[in-house]
């Protein structure tokens, strides 16, 4: 990709990403709302509420904490420039790493029991899925040869169809990402948490709009990495991201939250059997 075209991604990443993350969130609320025999909100109402979060007073307990959720939205919208401007795929995921760390330093800021376990439980989800994000990368490598988001691509045929396993594996974990039930145990975008909303229960105005702006940021990057896999045809690749993020609301829906040990302890299972094991026959053809 061009210098050119590279930052016109940029761009259109940073202004469409927010809103296109809006809409998902509104869908998700609307079609949840159905499937529990409610009319639901209105399909802006994620807007709605970022807009008004944002006129509202802001009320900190600790002064840093403004400064460690701003550079968790950086870090998650930088994530998604590397990744749509072609760049490193391995460099975007350090990024969202990044970024994953100061929310939980920003949440360990507030001196908050209930954030305390929250940023706890935040970091026991980054045990549970990024072995399984690192082995969906290197299974990329292995099949490209090339960590480039562009080479990648334009690969001559769909990923699917030599990384089956690492898709499911990916697909498994995006339940995590996605902050999905059964596996939303440190942040829920539902009322049912015992330890209140986990890590950002001490945020609010805008640095809780923040966190929602970058949480939709870094849906957009997850649904494209799920492109990837069928980037030969750009049509059939965002129908079949819809479908990944259908499935995702459609489990959230019809199960309860597990606790951490369920999570990490499954996470590794399918990692390793469908990781590793989709890497082994790679390696061993």
């Amino acid at each position: 990709m061009s210098g050119m075209n590279s930052w016109i991604a940029v761009i259109l990443y940073i202004v469409l990403a927010p809103i296109i993350g809006g809409l998902i969130a509104g869908v998700d609320r609307k079609i949840s709302a159905r499937m529990q025999g409610r009319f639901g909100p209105p399909l802006l109402q994620p807007f709605y509420d970022v807009f008004k979060l944002m006129s509202k007073q802001n009320i900190v307990v600790n002064k840093h904490q403004k400064f460690y959720v701003l550079c968790f939205l950086i870090f998650v919208i930088i994530t998604g420039c590397i990744f749509f401007s072609g760049g490193d795929l391995l460099l975007a995921i350090f990024a969202l790493t990044l970024g994953s760390v100061f929310l939980i330093i920003a949440a360990y800021s507030t001196y908050s029991p209930y954030a305390y376990i929250g940023a706890e439980r935040e970091m026991l989800q980054m045990m549970a899925y990024e072995p399984m994000v690192i082995l969906t990368i290197v299974g990329m490598y292995m099949v490209t040869k090339s960590f480039n988001v562009l080479d990648i691509f334009t690969y001559n045929q769909p990923l699917i169809y030599t990384l089956p396993g690492i898709f499911l594996g990916f697909l498994f974990i995006l339940t995590i990402k996605f902050r999905k039930s059964p596996f939303d145990i440190s942040m829920s975008h539902h009322a049912h948490q015992e330890i209140v909303r986990g890590v950002i229960t001490e945020f609010s105005g805008k640095e809780l709009a923040y966190v929602e702006i970058a949480h939709w940021y870094e849906n957009v990057f997850l649904l494209g990495i799920v492109c990837l896999f069928f980037a030969t045809n750009w049509a059939i690749a965002i129908a079949l991201a819809a479908v990944t993020y259908l499935l995702e609301i459609f489990i959230d829906n019809n199960n309860s939250r597990l606790k951490w040990q369920s999570t990490l302890g499954s996470a590794w299972i399918v990692a390793l059997i469908l990781g590793v094991g989709n890497i082994a026959f790679l390696a061993l053809r």
